[in-house]
């Protein structure tokens, strides 16, 4: 049971090739602009018709394309949260979240229906009266009464300000752990994927390239794609050397890994705080030349020049870390071989 989807579809310039499977989880789709992730969730609804491929749902076939099976979007048993919303701007709050039951007719009391969604006394008004949390919490009741098998969300925090973004993440957290079934959500937010989501996607140029565990994506991303969506500041290309270790041109060092090297391994990656000051000269550490000090309100970002190096490296670390060294001609900074991450500039096939 759950939900297991192989699709391809064309569009002029682009094509999506999309495949995985997942039973009650929350998978995360990552991946930048335009790499094919709200298509996805578009094919799954039934809001977008595949060229190919085979869409189960619990067992049930929503879409193949060999067989001519394609069902409607009422039948597919999905809530789908569009990324602004979607409502209907000539229906009240009440009315809105009617259209998603199955019946169309309201059941039990109104106001408790509303009180659950946070939206009491707001049942009369117009989406154009509502905040944007409102609207927000007025889109999930809709989507949620409709008793789905899957939910989809697309970018669900986008509209809304930090403040009402961390509070809307709270609430709708405590409703996937509550859905006793699987859920897809879009995000270009690394860190909200990381809170919501036991599995991760990784989308590049319209393939799902790697679908892991969030914590296996963020300790070993293994593509460059992968590194730079999970937030890895420092991505250079590297070369395998007979003795192991990861020749890195671009900082003039080799690298000490802690993990086997995979073949077809080309770049290395570096995650901005896993630097920690070093005294001396030894393996895995750079000496650099400070270049620049950015300032913020908890810690600081230092942009640092390896010795011999063309290619800038990127620290963070806090401010009384900093203020220890920054004053010295030359600093040198130690990874841990652990720290180290062998990347591949796309997956093998």
């Amino acid at each position: 049971m759950g939900l297991s989807v192989k699709i391809r579809k064309s569009l002029p310039g682009f094509t999506l090739q999309a495949g995985f499977s997942i039973e009650k989880e929350r998978l995360g789709l990552l991946g930048g602009s335009g790499s094919g992730k709200s298509m996805t969730l578009k094919c799954i609804a039934g809001v977008m018709r595949p060229d190919e491929g085979r869409i189960v749902l619990n067992g049930r076939v929503l879409f193949d394309s060999e067989t001519g099976v394609d069902l409607p979007p009422q039948k597919r048993k999905v809530g789908y949260l569009f990324q602004h919303y979607a409502l209907f701007p000539n229906m009240t709050v009440l009315q809105n979240i009617q259209c998603g039951m199955r019946t169309g007719k309201p059941k039990g009391n109104p106001e408790e229906l509303l009180a659950k969604f946070y939206l009491s006394g707001l049942g009369d008004r117009y989406p154009r009266q509502l905040s944007g949390g409102q609207q927000q919490r007025t889109a999930l009741a809709r989507m949620l009464v409709s008793e789905p098998d899957l939910i989809l969300m697309d970018e669900p925090f986008s509209a809304l300000d930090t403040c009402l973004r961390e509070e809307m993440e709270h609430m709708v957290s405590g409703l996937l752990q509550r859905f006793d079934g699987p859920a897809l959500i879009v995000s270009h937010n690394r860190d909200e994927i990381y809170r919501l989501c036991s599995q991760i996607a990784i989308y590049q140029d319209g393939s799902s390239e790697r679908i892991a565990s969030r914590e296996d994506i963020f300790s070993n991303p293994g593509t460059v794609a992968a590194a730079v969506l999970t937030g890895c500041r420092n991505v250079l290309p590297a070369r395998m050397m007979e003795d192991g270790t990861l020749w890195v041109e671009g900082w003039g060092i080799r690298f000490r890994t802690g993990c086997e090297i995979q073949e077809g391994t080309d770049f290395v990656g570096v995650r901005a705080h896993y630097f920690h000051i070093a005294e001396q000269m030894g393996e895995n550490v750079i000496p650099c030349h400070m270049e620049k000090i950015m300032d913020g309100p908890f810690e600081q970002i230092a942009y640092l020049r390896p010795v011999g190096g063309s290619e800038r490296l990127c620290w963070k670390a806090e401010k009384s870390a900093l203020e220890s060294i920054k004053d010295r001609k030359i600093v040198h900074l130690f990874i841990s071989p652990d720290a180290v991450m062998p990347l591949r500039s796309r997956n093998r096939i």
